[in-house]
């Protein structure tokens, strides 16, 4: 039997490798989604719909999924969820070729699960660290993130001769590769994560089962005052992020920006958003969780002021992209950490995949909500409101620990 820091190398390893295969198929439906919603539906007013469907996908696969890791381990979760990943891939691969918009979109949903799976990997890479690496181990996962969404939209060349292979159209071809990419992820976990690494944290027999429900791990965090700290931080970040940065790009186009620009620009924000994630597990395992959450809120209102001051400019908003990434990475990071230190191990699977799922479900109402603020009162509304959102998460953060050491204290 391997020693359990072994065990730990050994699991984060094989997270990070599967995060970079399974990201080929995110990373193509990122690049593509929104031209074949205009391709395949006939209308530019679709154009979003797919990447829309992608993330309700992701949030309807959350809970599912976390309750199959509680109940079975991690193995079978993120196997499982990476195997409706790569068959909703090839369905969108399929309906491409045949021009199919609503199975397309039917088979976006069911990629949406590989995004499930990616958030769930870096909770997944904590099961065996203990308190002082937790941090550090679940940004590297993070960190791979950002391989497979620059490799995905790479491959788009490439996958036109994969369709060619296959006689179908050029546009199928990065949906194949994904697929595949999936498929391998799967097998890489369902033969190199053994033993389970979350079965390993519970003490008990790999695929035993639990009576630990999805009520429990809510209720977890609702008790549990750090838990909703942690979970109020790295939901309104992620809404925050998607809504400033669905916009943005828009807003780009429309004052004069090339494409070229634009797709520079965002992947300045992706960079942002993961680059640094190391940087940010090292911190908040040395300086603190909260202080790290708190250093990302104050990055995302700095991104925003900037946006609203320099509405106007393309460098000032190409900075404030980055920035939003950057402010995104270090309350994600610092957040997913303190939820895991928060929560008991018999109860931290399914509360980990409430706090997945309302992230998800708060980016894509943050997403269809920033198009009809910027509608209706213009870009610079969005990002002052976004920045209102970080302030008010900020104050929440400190008022809630402040609130349980006066608890604790009276005990």
């Amino acid at each position: 039997m391997s020693s359990p820091l072994a065990l730990q190398r050994r699991t984060v390893v094989l997270l990070c490798t599967a995060q970079v295969l399974g990201g080929l198929s995110m990373g193509g439906a990122l690049a593509l989604g929104a031209i074949l919603g205009e391709e395949l539906s006939g209308t530019d007013s679709m154009a979003g719909l797919p990447t829309t469907v992608v993330t309700l996908g992701a949030a309807a696969a959350g809970l599912p999924l976390a309750s199959l890791a509680a109940g079975r381990g991690r193995r079978p979760a993120l196997t499982t969820g990476l195997l409706i990943a790569g068959f909703g891939t090839l369905t969108v691969a399929v309906a491409v070729d045949h021009g199919w918009f609503v199975v397309m979109l039917i088979g976006m949903a069911g990629l949406g699960s590989g995004s499930a799976v990616s958030l769930q990997a870096r909770f997944a890479a904590t099961d065996l660290s203990s308190a002082g690496t937790r941090g550090r181990d679940l940004s590297l996962v993070v960190w791979t993130t950002m391989v497979g969404a620059v490799i995905g939209p790479a491959v788009v060349p490439f996958g036109a001769t994969v369709a060619g292979w296959f006689a179908m159209t050029d546009l199928s071809g990065p949906f194949l590769v994904g697929a595949a990419g999936c498929f391998g992820a799967a097998a890489v976990l369902f033969a190199g994560l053994r033993p389970d690494p979350l079965v390993m944290a519970l003490g008990e027999t790999d695929g035993s089962r639990t009576t630990v429900s999805l009520a429990d791990g809510l209720s977890a965090i609702v008790h549990t005052p750090p838990a909703r700290a942690a979970m109020a931080a790295v939901v309104s970040a992620h809404a925050v992020m998607v809504g400033v940065m669905a916009l943005t790009p828009v807003h780009m186009h429309h004052g004069g920006a090339s494409v070229t620009l634009v797709g520079l620009s965002i992947s300045a924000h992706i960079a942002g958003m993961y680059a640094l994630a190391p940087v940010m597990g090292l911190l908040s395992d040395r300086a603190g969780r909260i202080p790290v959450i708190l250093g990302g809120q104050a990055v995302l209102v700095v991104s925003c002021v900037i946006g609203f001051v320099f509405a106007e400019s393309q460098t000032g908003l190409v900075v404030a992209l980055v920035l939003l990434g950057v402010g995104w990475s270090a309350s994600t990071v610092a957040a997913s950490a303190l939820l895991t230190d928060s929560v008991d191990t018999a109860r931290r699977a399914p509360a980990q995949g409430v706090s997945d799922t309302s992230m998800s479900l708060a980016g894509a109402a943050a997403g269809a909500l920033a198009g009809i603020i910027v509608g209706t009162f213009g870009y610079p509304a969005l990002v002052l409101g976004a920045a209102v959102v970080a302030v008010v998460t900020a104050a929440y953060v400190v008022l809630d620990g402040v609130r349980d050491r006066r608890r604790s204290a009276m005990a």
